[in-house]
């Protein structure tokens, strides 16, 4: 059986759209399938139409949250109830095609644990988020010892042996790419086209996409943090030549009043360089001081599926 993995938030205008072209997907390739729809404290109707979607067909199962957890917990929460040997999780919007899942299954076949869905397009997005997005990807690889595959998103599939290690991973704040690349497995890739949304607007705001990043590269690099260390050195290294030349030219041609602007400046970039570095430090700290409290990723409300 498949198991098909969808986050929800406000996604009233696609649901209809997409349990159809899911079925028709699934149903043409004649595979056992089950689409698990994640309520993620919706505020329209996306509950409703969930519901009446799992009434109409038992195979559409639904999980409530208690309230907005994230996309990251709401697709952790989809991925620990799925009963499939295989897991593919999609977004509501329909960017990533559930057409392309029949290739991904092919894979499957053939052996591989991980079959990652790799955009060589990206229809209906700014070039300004195309340009970051590319961006962000060879930043992070640069500075993370896991590799995570360039301009691949939560669509893929994954195998039940490879989804059973990644259920073993207990943290928090959770960078989902970031850990379906470090459990490794066997894996490849398959190119597809990513579409424009088929409707709505998308819940992801630049200060947002900023926000992810830095999740993302904080859960998989400590390069921010030996970056601080680096330019303290660097700082105290060129400060320590400052001094020795300020010796000198007291003892050799005395002891002149320098201007107050050459002090202003000094004091006004070692306090931001300082400034920088806690900031650093305090987003480790903040993941140290989530992750010890050990509360839930998520809590669910209720669960609409089919009694065993």
């Amino acid at each position: 059986m498949i198991s098909i993995v969808v986050p929800c938030h406000n996604e009233t205008e696609n649901l209809s759209t997409l349990y159809t072209r899911v079925k028709g997907v699934m149903e043409k390739i004649n595979e056992r399938w089950e689409l698990i729809c994640v309520n993620d404290g919706s505020t329209d109707n996306t509950l409703m139409q969930l519901v009446a979607l799992h009434q109409r067909d038992p195979r559409v199962v639904v999980i409530d949250l208690s309230r907005n957890f994230g996309k990251e917990a709401a697709l952790t929460a989809g991925l620990h109830q799925a009963k499939g040997d295989a897991v593919v999780p999609l977004d509501a919007d329909l960017q990533d095609p559930p057409d392309l899942i029949p290739e991904l299954i092919l894979k499957w076949r053939e052996g591989y644990d991980v079959v990652n869905a790799v955009r060589i397009s990206r229809d209906g997005e700014s070039w300004i988020k195309k340009i970051t997005a590319h961006a962000f990807y060879r930043i992070i690889n640069r500075m993370s010892s896991v590799d995570i595959p360039a301009d691949t998103g939560d669509f893929r599939l994954i195998s039940r042996p490879a989804l059973e290690a990644i259920k073993l991973l207990p943290e928090r704040r959770r960078f989902m790419k970031g850990l379906f690349a470090w459990v490794g497995f066997k894996t490849c890739s398959v190119n597809y086209h990513r579409e424009p949304r088929n409707a709505g607007k998308t819940k992801w705001n630049y200060w947002r996409l900023w926000k992810f990043a830095i999740e993302g590269i904080t859960s998989f690099s400590q390069v921010p943090l030996q970056i601080a260390s680096y330019l303290g050195f660097l700082i105290s290294f060129l400060a320590f030549f400052y001094a020795v030349f300020l010796v000198f030219e007291t003892l050799f041609y005395g002891n002149s009043v320098k201007g107050y602007p050459s002090i202003m400046v000094a004091l006004l970039f070692l306090g931001g360089v300082q400034l920088m570095a806690l900031g650093v430090i305090g987003e480790y700290i903040g993941r140290l001081y989530d992750e010890s409290k050990q509360r839930p990723i998520y809590l669910i409300r209720e669960i609409w599926q089919n009694k065993p």
